[in-house]
């Protein structure tokens, strides 16, 4: 008879980066590592989150019209991952803003057409492209 033995989880480090694009009234969110719940609260609280997700300028920044995720750096994402990102959308057109999905990758990329989120939310084969 064999024992069963524990899964070790190797997460990889989640993060997102907030910049200025290249033209004006655009911001680019710049994610890294795999978009799931395990990984973007085990890296950020939920108050850190919510403010990088953010579909308003903060105080002292500039306006802007666009927004653009980076997904280059997203391997893969969960339902949990695709929630805050239909959230993200919902709270973006709610204040006026347009918001793309830039350079995700091809497993990403089914998630969204099996759930037809990519009839919703425009996609972008790069950053610059999306600009």
């Amino acid at each position: 008879m064999s024992t069963a033995q524990a899964q070790q989880w190797k997460g990889s480090s989640f993060s997102i980066e907030r910049k200025q694009g290249k033209a004006a009234g655009t911001v680019i969110l710049s994610l890294v590592g795999p978009f799931t719940a395990r990984d973007m609260y085990g890296k950020l609280t939920p108050v850190e989150l919510k403010d990088m997700l953010r579909a308003q300028a903060a105080p002292g920044e500039e306006a802007f019209t666009l927004q653009i995720l980076d997904l280059t750096a997203v391997p893969y994402m969960d339902s949990f991952g695709l929630g805050m990102l239909m959230t993200h959308y919902a709270s973006c057109k709610n204040h006026g803003l347009k918001l793309v999905v830039a350079a995700a990758s091809a497993r990403v990329l089914e998630l969204m057409r099996l759930t037809k989120m990519d009839t919703i939310i425009p996609l972008a084969e790069t950053v610059e492209a999306a600009e």
